[in-house]
């Protein structure tokens, strides 16, 4: 026995200090990482903008980055890349910004607002030069303001116009006999068309036309006075399709030269005054970020509250909006006397009803202790808009998605698809008729469903009550551009929806000049994870994503998820955007 003991104690040594040097190892190598990362940016730099990036609202950095094969740097949250482009302007350090632009990951109202920071950068008399081998119509949304612009020779650009298209699954619940029961307000709210429609509506097709044809027209207007061309031009290059190689981009003024890579990068290296053969100190927006003090300073301070995914009851996870947290964030932010303004960045399609009406009211309660100011991102539609619409001032880019003023709700019966395809039968007891009205595994009754269509009638005119408060309009002027439509920024700011046109930055201005602040700096929520936690985690979302993405593929995970999100509403009265944007090809 004292032998056994021995050896426990000698083992469990051991371990103590195998995982103690293993500890003080990966601190050393990400100690080691940091401190590369802080190098100086050394001279003539040019700042790389990767578009193929997806910059996010919220950015962490990641316990793993630089380990194996993973990138060396993270890449930064959209709103630190706007404030280092903004930074370089001034940093004689950088000459000049180079930006990758085949394809763009990043939706339109993220695209607006690098796209802002570039004109920005450009007042200046350093260059912006842009490359894409083959530039895809999201990348020239952005690249098309470069001094100069060179796709590859056998690539060419984009240039077909925009398409929308929706998944119909009317025909395989029918197949499957499931019938979905359905509960909406307003006739533009089509979240729930692709469970009873086979094709779009005529209210539909109205809305998403419109839709299209202004952000359409917004590519169009950009082009036109970045190149020197007339917007009535642009749009017959997409009607006749005009633009089917390198060499007609070139011929029709869409691009500046066809170059290779090799050729760019002589164009740079002249542009620096290099040799031939010298490197180009090329630095990514990741490495800017360690290397430099892009944040503002002061002695005033404002939160600024990320807001990023669907919005959920209770708690949430990771790329949630839950209302528990959130509310205890702006609570925060409203009981620190320190804390002059509350800035709200949303980037949400919405989600449940009850939690936008929950994080609306600590909003309004917010507002009446300091200046509440709102800004719109990609989205912020349905439940994003629900919560927001009572702040003191609402900022959207052009090309927001926002609106969506209505409610739906999915209840399916299954009882045939388990009875005639599985063979599954259910029986029980209740204590009262209405107790199982929720399970999918019988019809709802005409009553039942008139309760279900008269909660849902409730909770739309709570959510016209709440914008007409907030935006100082009548119930029938909000009805009006509410059953659920969606609209872009500007038109939101036509109909009231939204007061300015403008990013973040210009947001966080207005909270500083309301709260009367010259010097400030931010105070940035959520507060990032401590490192085991971030460690821990990334190591897990990194491999389930990899997982997935290997077995489904691309389209198949946004597939997955879209199922994911649909059974979490199940039975749930969702104040969310009637489908998720993606813009064909």
């Amino acid at each position: 026995m004292k032998s056994f003991f021995k050896i426990f104690f000698a083992t469990l040594l051991a371990l103590f200090i195998f995982s103690l040097i293993s500890f003080f190892i990966t601190m050393g190598v990400i100690a080691g990482l940091a401190s590369s990362g802080k190098e100086a940016t050394g001279n003539k730099a040019v700042l790389v903008l990767d578009l193929s990036q997806p910059f996010a609202e919220i950015s962490e950095p990641n316990p793993l980055t630089g380990i194996g094969n993973r990138p060396q740097y993270d890449v930064p949250s959209l709103y630190d890349a706007v404030r280092m482009i903004r930074h370089a302007k001034a940093d004689s350090a950088v000459k000049g910004i180079y930006i990758k632009c085949a394809g763009n990951a990043n939706s339109f109202g993220a695209s607006e607002a690098i796209r802002n920071a570039l004109l920005d950068f450009q007042s200046t008399k350093k260059f912006v030069l842009a490359y894409g081998e083959v530039i895809s119509q999201g990348g020239y949304r952005v690249a098309n303001l470069a001094d100069e612009l060179y796709c590859h020779p056998k690539g060419g650009v984009d240039w077909r116009g925009y398409a929308f298209q929706n998944v119909f699954l009317k025909g395989a619940l029918e197949k499957l006999a499931i019938e979905p029961q359905i509960f909406y307000a307003g006739k533009f709210k089509s979240a729930t068309e692709p469970f009873r429609e086979t094709q779009m509506t005529a209210a539909n097709k109205e809305q998403m036309t419109v839709l299209m044809n202004d952000l359409y027209a917004g590519l169009l207007e950009q082009t036109a006075a970045a190149r020197e061309l007339d917007t009535a031009t642009l749009h017959r290059y997409a009607d006749q399709n005009l633009i089917r190689s390198a060499s007609d981009a070139l011929q029709y003024k869409l691009v500046d030269g066809l170059k290779y890579d090799d050729e760019v990068q002589d164009i740079l290296r002249t542009k620096l005054g290099l040799g031939k053969t010298a490197k180009i100190n090329f630095v990514s927006l990741g490495k800017y970020a360690q290397a430099v003090n892009f944040k503002r300073q002061g002695s005033g301070r404002i939160a600024l509250i990320y807001a990023e995914g669907d919005i959920v009851d209770g708690k949430g996870g990771e790329g949630m909006i839950g209302s528990d947290p959130y509310r205890q964030l702006i609570r925060k932010a409203r009981f620190d006397d320190d804390v002059k303004a509350i800035v709200l960045r949303i980037n949400s399609g919405g989600g449940s009803a009850m939690a936008s009406e929950n994080i609306w009211r600590e909003l309004t309660l917010a507002r009446k202790d300091k200046p509440v100011v709102v800004s719109f991102g990609d989205v912020s539609a349905s439940g994003g808009y629900y919560l927001s619409c009572n702040a003191d001032s609402i900022f959207a880019e052009p090309g927001t998605i926002t609106g969506s003023i209505g409610v739906f709700t999915l209840l399916p019966n299954m009882q045939q698809f388990f009875n005639k395809k599985l063979g599954i039968t259910f029986d029980g007891v209740k204590t009262s008729p209405d107790a199982d009205m929720m399970s999918v595994s019988k019809p709802l009754t005409e009553m039942q469903k008139r309760f279900v269509q008269a909660e849902i009638d409730s909770i739309y005119h709570t959510f016209l009550s709440r914008v007409a408060e907030g935006r100082k309009l009548t119930l029938a002027q909000v009805d009006s551009i509410g059953q659920g439509r969606v609209w872009t920024g500007s038109r939101a700011l036509q109909l009231g929806l939204v007061d300015r046109i403008g990013g973040l930055d210009a947001a966080v201005d207005c909270a500083a000049g309301m709260a009367k602040l010259s010097e400030y700096r931010l105070r940035e929520y959520p507060e990032p994870r401590n490192f085991m936690d971030r460690l821990l985690g990334s190591y897990q979302e990194e491999a389930a994503e990899t997982a997935l993405q290997r077995e489904l593929g691309t389209e198949g995970l946004k597939t997955f998820r879209s199922l994911q999100r649909l059974k979490a509403s199940l039975g749930v009265h969702q104040a969310r955007l009637p489908f998720e944007l993606e813009v064909l090809p």
